[in-house]
């Protein structure tokens, strides 16, 4: 009897530490993230969800691999739950939910539905995307191990150019012009139409009323996209997202993951942009472009195409930032190169 007594007060007694502990991490993350809404929206309210730790364990097959997006159900909806474990990133959680929130009216920004607040590190609900990460569909590498069809290159071309156009909302829709810092094909995804839809604001920042620059997350700095001059002062400007873009045109033209370069030689090139800069223009168009592309009927309208975007994404990646097209002008381009139908 006595033993049974001390085993429920017990019990008792770690369910109580465990209910202080959820209020506090939930008064901690929701004064955070109002204070983030104050400053980013106007504290404008967010049509979202807070959900329970134990609903979206449930959800999430109580998060069986160490990663940090996970495919969920949520009564009967497929959603995707975004959780790191470790708390150092919780700031940058709460800044993703914001900025998403922000941008939940355009259609290629990946919707939030939900959070968690009562954890140490929020957990996030977002809109489910079934074909997953663009990465998957265009890295030759991926396409081969997962035995996925290449992508056509119209639809790499029409997500490149939806793609530059949200980016071009965050540069200019707002009063404080958001730089997002993370693009990449893993930061796109793919709905069950191939729409993508951009997400991972982790390290976004908005450049202040009065400036041109802001310092971003000293993390990034030695990243392995980071632009030079961010490598040099730590700030950003929009042109960090071009260069970021311009990295990203490259790739869809290429099929090659610049992180682990396969087919390309890059003898004395540290990166796809380095090789692309210094090597591709001596090669002709059917030297680089993804193999799959050129399976392609189109003659010399898609030749036009290719050619086209190459120049585009060079001139993105310009190590000089002033030598750079805006976004705007980027998305006009693009539409422009569409045009050039196969």
């Amino acid at each position: 009897m006595q033993s049974w007594l001390r085993n429920h007060l017990f019990r008792r007694s770690e369910e109580r530490k465990e209910r202080k502990e959820r209020e506090r991490a939930f008064l901690e993350n929701g004064s955070m993230l109002l204070e983030k809404l104050i400053v980013s929206c106007n504290a404008k309210p967010i049509p979202i969800r807070t959900f329970s730790a134990q609903e979206l364990q449930q959800a999430s097959d109580k998060y069986t691999d160490y990663q940090f997006l996970y495919k969920g159900s949520l009564g009967g909806r497929m959603v995707f739950v975004k959780r790191f474990f470790d708390s150092v990133f919780r700031v940058d959680l709460i800044n993703d939910l914001v900025i998403s929130a922000q941008m939940s009216g355009h259609s290629n920004v990946l919707k939030p539905i939900g959070c968690c607040l009562e954890t140490p590190t929020p957990i996030l609900v977002y809109e489910f995307a079934a074909n997953g990460m663009l990465a998957d569909r265009v890295y030759v590498s991926r396409v081969t191990e997962r035995k996925h069809q290449p992508m056509a290159w119209g639809s790499r071309l029409k997500i490149a150019r939806q793609i530059a156009h949200v980016i071009s909302y965050l540069h200019t829709a707002f009063s404080r012009p958001v730089i997002h810092m993370f693009i990449n094909t893993e930061s796109i995804l793919l709905d069950e139409y191939d729409v993508p839809k951009l997400t991972h604001f982790f390290f976004s920042v908005s450049i202040p009323e009065g400036e041109t620059d802001v310092e971003a997350h000293e993390n990034l700095r030695n990243w392995f996209f980071s632009t030079p001059e961010f490598k040099a002062s730590g700030k950003v400007t929009e042109k960090n997202d071009v260069y970021n873009f311009g990295q990203l045109l490259l790739e869809l033209l290429t099929g090659e993951d610049s992180l682990h370069i396969t087919r390309l030689i890059i003898e004395n090139n540290s990166s796809l942009v380095a090789y692309m800069h210094n090597s591709a223009q001596g090669r002709s168009i059917n030297e680089i472009v993804d193999p799959a592309i050129l399976t392609e009927e189109g003659g010399v309208s898609l030749d036009q195409q290719l050619q086209a975007v190459l120049e585009l994404g060079l001139t993105c990646t310009e190590e000089d930032p002033h030598r750079r097209p805006t976004m705007v002008d980027v998305t006009k381009e693009l539409r422009r190169i569409e045009r050039f139908v196969p």
